[in-house]
């Protein structure tokens, strides 16, 4: 299994990378920067 490190992963563009990657077969970690909100609505669904 391959694995992928999404820096901004609760922005637009590391969301959608990770979904697309992880529809991929990719193993996603993620980093958000400290002082972002956290807002994970984005990313939510990946733990569903």
């Amino acid at each position: 299994m391959k694995t992928a490190l999404i820096t901004g992963i609760t922005g637009q563009d590391g969301a959608y990378l990770a979904e697309f990657l992880l529809k991929k077969g990719y193993k996603v970690h993620g980093i958000k920067r400290r002082s972002s909100l956290f807002n994970t609505q984005r990313i939510d669904h990946f733990y569903e």
